[in-house]
């Protein structure tokens, strides 16, 4: 019997999949962060925890798993893999690989080798490679670096909503009473002052605000989703171009929160106008199954072989509540 092991080290959680050769999961493992950049001793104690944990679940040692394939979020540059590789060769599998988790949600969203993903969680990032194996990333860095948008942004644009509503800067919104109920404030002047006087930062869980007060037809709102899915559309055919697939057909996998599981199309919409423009032929899916999963098909596929339809099919329904 075979079997192969994906992982997913993300800024906020590490998970472990051990299948085997037919797709049944024989072993699995959760952490908590796995991004270098946020903290190396911390990723490399929570990549190794989640690991062990599913190879004790197996009951398997490293040399009986054919190929284990990791995929990490901060995988970004050579310098980052500088620092990745000895890291990862200290967990002693004889046989493994590293990628950039953009990769993993990608081939996670997909039932071909290639194709373009769009991340949108906490932040954004994009990525594709073509069917010729090249490779391109576009942003990933921060909002200094090009980017815009993602949860840990959106969320702040809701509050800055509210501000500007109530000084006289922009139009009334329904932000206004959704974002004082939701932080517990009788008006916006107390809100005001103690985030000012206390330094407080405007909670992630905002983002989810824009949805609901979009869905009941909230401008204000709905232009701030308007934006995130025009810059998503922008990186999207800037990677399209780069990797001369304008004339395929490929998925155009979305992955995190805020486009994966986000409400109605106010983001998406815009992401497949420039998606349209740039390829045609090109299939716009949101990713249904945890990351994870597409690195343990990677995993398969790293020793040679297609991708068996058993484990397509097998792996198709694991979610986050599956893993923990």
């Amino acid at each position: 019997m075979k079997y192969y092991l994906g992982v997913d080290g993300g800024g906020s959680k590490t998970y472990t999949l051990i299948i085997d050769e037919s797709g049944t999961i024989v072993g699995k493992g959760s952490s908590g962060n796995g991004n270098h950049q946020v903290g190396y001793d911390r990723a490399k104690t929570n990549i190794r925890e989640s690991v062990e944990m599913a190879l004790a679940q197996a009951g398997l040692t490293r040399e009986e798993i054919e190929f284990a394939y990791f995929g990490l979020a901060g995988a970004d540059r050579e310098i980052d893999y500088r620092i990745l590789r000895p890291m990862i060769a200290e967990m002693g599998f004889p046989r493994h690989d590293i990628n950039c988790d953009t990769m993993i949600a990608l081939r996670a969203g997909t039932d071909r080798p290639y194709g373009v993903v769009l991340i949108c969680g906490t932040g954004t990032n994009s990525a594709g490679v073509n069917p010729e194996g090249r490779f391109h990333q576009c942003g990933g860095f921060s909002y200094t670096y090009g980017d815009y948008g993602g949860g840990g942004s959106l969320c702040v644009e809701a509050f800055r909503a509210v501000i500007r509503a109530w000084d006289g800067r922009e139009s009334p919104t329904l932000l206004t009473q959704l974002v004082l109920d939701d932080l517990g404030y009788a008006s916006v002047q107390e809100m005001y002052d103690d985030y000012l006087d206390h330094n407080k930062v405007p909670p992630l869980r905002l983002t989810k605000l824009l949805f609901l007060a979009a869905g009941q037809g909230d401008e204000v709102a709905k232009g701030i989703l308007r934006s995130q899915g025009v810059e998503l559309g922008k990186s999207a055919r800037a990677v399209i171009r780069t990797l001369g697939m304008g004339n395929m057909g490929f998925d155009v996998v979305l992955a995190g929160s805020v486009i994966a599981r986000g409400e109605g199309d106010f983001v998406t919409a815009y992401i497949e106008e420039a998606v349209k423009q740039a390829a045609p032929g090109a299939n716009i899916v949101k990713l249904q199954v945890e990351p994870v999963v597409g690195a343990v098909w990677l995993a398969v596929e790293s020793t040679g072989i297609p991708l068996p339809e058993t484990i397509f099919n097998k792996l198709r329904a694991v979610s986050d509540y599956s893993l923990v």
